[in-house]
C-alpha cells in the first residue's frame, strides 16, 4: 500500500511517540490540524490507525488520542519473521530447548562483541556509549533513542524487527537484556521497564548509574 510522504510521517510519529492528539502531531510535524485529521481520517479508513478512548485533560474538554493499529504496526518489517519461527520450530523439535538456548547465547555473545568494539573506541562516557549503542540498534531496525531522566538514562526501542521470532522464543528478549547489562554492568544497573511481549508499544531499558 503505496502512502503520501505526510501520511508515512505520521505513521512514524506514532510508532515513535505513541498515541498523540491531532494538535502534537500538528506541531511535530508542521502542520495545520485541519491536514493532520485528513490524513488521519484517511489512514483509518485504511486500517492503519484508530482513536483512542477519550483522555482527560487538567483543563478543558477531554480529547481523542491517535495510534497505530495491529496493521499500522505491521507496516514497519520484522526481519525474516516466517522463515526464523520456522527454523526456531526445527531446532526446538530435532535438538531439544537445551540446545536453542544455546544457539541463541551464541548469537548474543557475538552481537555484544560486535557493540563492544564499537563502543570501545569511545571515551569513558556512559552517554557518549549509550548513544553509540542506540545508533547501532537503530541500524538492525529497533529505532532506538535514548533520553536523560532525573536519576538515570533511558535506552528505547520503539521497534523490534524481531517480535515474531521473539514470541517464538523468548529466550531472545532474555539475552538482550543480559547483553545490555554486560556492556553497561561497570555504569550501572540495567533493567528493562517496558516490553512488547508484555503489551507494552515499545521495549525499553533503565540505566541507573551505582552508587
Amino acid at each position: 500500500m503505496t502512502l503520501a510522504n505526510s501520511q508515512e510521517k505520521l505513521l512514524h510519529q506514532l510508532k515513535v511517540r505513541g498515541p498523540q492528539s491531532v494538535k502534537i502531531l500538528a506541531r511535530q510535524l508542521d502542520m495545520t490540524t485541519m491536514g493532520v485529521r485528513q490524513h488521519l481520517a484517511d489512514l483509518q479508513s485504511k486500517s492503519l490507525v484508530e482513536q483512542t478512548a477519550e483522555e482527560k485533560q487538567t483543563r478543558g474538554r477531554p480529547v481523542h488520542l491517535w495510534q497505530l493499529t495491529t496493521n499500522g504496526h505491521a507496516r514497519f518489517p520484522d526481519a525474516h519473521s516466517q522463515v526464523t519461527v520456522e527454523l526456531i520450530d526445527v531446532v526446538r523439535s530435532a535438538l531439544g530447548e537445551e540446545s536453542l538456548d544455546d544457539l541463541v547465547d551464541q548469537r548474543s555473545r557475538k552481537t555484544e562483541a560486535k557493540y563492544a568494539e564499537a563502543l570501545g573506541t569511545l571515551p569513558d562516557s556512559l552517554p557518549d556509549r549509550l548513544r553509540r549503542l542506540a545508533e547501532l540498534r537503530s541500524e538492525e531496525g529497533y529505532m532506538a533513542e535514548v533520553r536523560l531522566l532525573p536519576d538515570g538514562w533511558l535506552l528505547i526501542e520503539n521497534h523490534c524487527p524481531i517480535c515474531v521470532a521473539a514470541e517464538a522464543c523468548q529466550q531472545f528478549c532474555r539475552s538482550e537484556l543480559e547483553t545490555f547489562q554486560r556492556l553497561f554492568a561497570k555504569y550501572g544497573q540495567v533493567k528493562r521497564v517496558d516490553h512488547v511481549l508484555a503489551g507494552a508499544r515499545r521495549c525499553a531499558y533503565k540505566i541507573s548509574a551505582h552508587n
